[in-house]
Formats: structure tokens, sequence, C-alpha cells
């Protein structure tokens, strides 16, 4: 049997969620995930790293002004993104910036991405940040980080989403929540008007669904896909 779990390195959990959402459509040849590492310190993948072939070699530690810690390469131009939720929400571990196909749609005609699946109460409130934008700059980011809030996921308009919670899982199983969510009502909205789970019944269903093990089985689906499609390619590209 081959095992589904990844490795509990920190740089191997990045390198890992970053590969498996690439493959899944919810990152392309940009999108950044961090995970912190102290008050004023996080990790991310480089600004430079080849997405579709990351590696634990492409994560690199910086601070919260984006210097790298180990003189090693930049981060991405958009690392404010983390630097600013990481400043507001002591609460968050982990946040990740994502190119999703699906619900960027959404955002780019003014659309919001609804609870229409069970997954996705999970999800919470998605706030919509309205400014079509790189976040490039510490003002965009604090504007951002406010737009956000208390909430796990922030809509940026034509130009992705913003997840944030507790770690590296909690962030990456958001993210294929909102992805699936936002296929599923497209689709479900070509054949009617999708019906959208009232407050009680998501937070019926968050109890039910926000459980580690539940959380887990996300992961492993998608790394066990990984492993897959690595053993048909070549060696696992976040392995070395």
């Amino acid at each position: 049997m081959h095992t589904t779990h990844s490795s509990d390195d920190p740089r191997r959990r990045i390198a890992d969620a970053l590969a498996m959402m690439e493959a899944a459509g919810i990152i392309d040849f940009n999108g950044h995930f961090s995970a912190r590492t102290g008050p004023d310190r996080f990790l991310i993948n480089s600004g430079a790293s080849v997405r579709s072939a990351i590696g634990i070699d492409d994560i690199i530690e910086v601070d919260l002004e984006g210097r790298p810690l180990d003189g090693g390469p930049k981060p991405p131009m958009e690392f404010h993104i983390h630097a600013s939720i990481y400043r507001r929400r002591p609460d968050v571990g982990a946040v990740a910036h994502t190119h999703p196909l699906w619900s960027t749609l959404f955002s780019s005609v003014g659309r919001k991405v609804e609870a229409v699946t069970m997954q996705a109460a999970l999800l919470g409130e998605i706030r919509e940040f309205p400014k079509t934008a790189s976040i490039n700059t510490r003002e965009l980011g604090d504007e951002l980080a406010e737009c956000l809030g208390d909430a796990r996921v922030a809509m940026l308009k034509s130009h992705g989403a913003v997840v944030a919670a507790e770690g590296v899982l909690e962030v990456f199983v958001l993210a294929c929540y909102l992805e699936e969510t936002a296929h599923r009502q497209y689709l479900a909205s070509q054949l009617g008007a999708p019906q959208v789970l009232d407050a009680a019944q998501q937070e019926k269903i968050r109890a039910n669904l926000w459980k580690p093990h539940l959380l887990q089985k996300v992961w492993d689906y998608h790394y066990a896909k990984l492993q897959k499609r690595g053993r048909q390619e070549g060696p696992a590209l976040s392995t070395d």
C-alpha cells in the first residue's frame, strides 16, 4: 500500500500543498502559500519558483518586510498579502493566495460564490476585495487584511482568492472547497437557480465537517493523486 500522508516538515508540507493545488487547477504559474514560523517570520515559496515543479528548496523563510532570513531568493512581490494578515490575525498560521479558475470567474462578473454544497459551509462568509490589483505594497496588503477581517476567505476582484486559517491543512482544504463550490455553482446555474444553504444549515454542517480527520481525508485524496501522477511521470516533484 502506498502512503497517502506527506511529511510533517513544514517546507515539504507547503511544497506538497502547492503541487496539489497546481495539479487541481487552484494555482497556475503564479500563486503562493505560507506558514507562520514565529511572530514576525514565515515560510513561503520564492517568487522565482516554478509552480508546476515545486520542491522544498523553493520554500524560503522571510520576515514581515519580505527580507529572506537566510540570504536566499526573494519572496513573491505579493508577500504583503501574507505579512499583513499575519500582523492583523494572531490566530492565523497559514495563508494562500490562489488563482482558481472557476471562483475567479465569479469575481470577474461581480457574482458571489455561495454555499451551494455541504463543504462550502466551512468557508464561512466570503469577503470581497473590490480592487483589481497586484497586492505588492504594504498599503494594499493592509487594505486586503482589513477586508478579510476575521473571515477565512476573500475574493480579489478578477484576481483569485486569499485563504487564511489555523494551519497548512486547513488552508489547503478551504482552497479546494472554494473552487469545488464555484465549479458546481456554475454548473448548477445552467440548469436553474442553485439552492443556497441557509445559516442554520451551514452552522450544523460546520459542526459535523470541521474535524481534523475529515480535513485530512481531503489532503490524503489529493496527495495520493499527486503520488500516482509522479509514479506515472517519474520521481515525485516534492521529494528529494
